[in-house]
């Protein structure tokens, strides 16, 4: 059984005991959610696709830890012209324990 869920604008393909780093959620670690947004859900040969979204579907998760992602540098320059720039960036995310699925 899977389902492909819409979370905070992204895509995922999740299963139940799967864990997923997902974009920051305001919700605190332990806390249980809820994701309606299910694109697809298939469970065996019975497979449901959505128009958006597959109606009474939901995804049940608990909140893991919040977390900073490894840093990504960028690095600019224009040769000959002493033109440098560098600059890191973190990307803040909320990992999550995917629990059940229901449709």
């Amino acid at each position: 059984m899977y389902a492909v869920v819409k979370i905070k604008g992204q895509q995922f393909r999740v299963e139940p005991g799967n864990r997923l780093q997902v974009p920051l959620l305001d919700d605190e670690v332990g806390a249980d959610v809820t994701f309606e947004e299910v694109l697809m859900y298939a469970d065996g040969d019975d497979i449901k696709v959505g128009n958006p979204n597959v109606e009474g579907a939901t995804v049940a998760a608990e909140v893991l830890r919040h977390g900073r992602s490894r840093k990504v540098v960028v690095f600019k320059f224009k040769r000959r012209k002493n033109y440098r720039r560098k600059k890191g960036h973190r990307q803040s995310f909320t990992e999550v324990s995917i629990k059940d699925i229901s449709a």
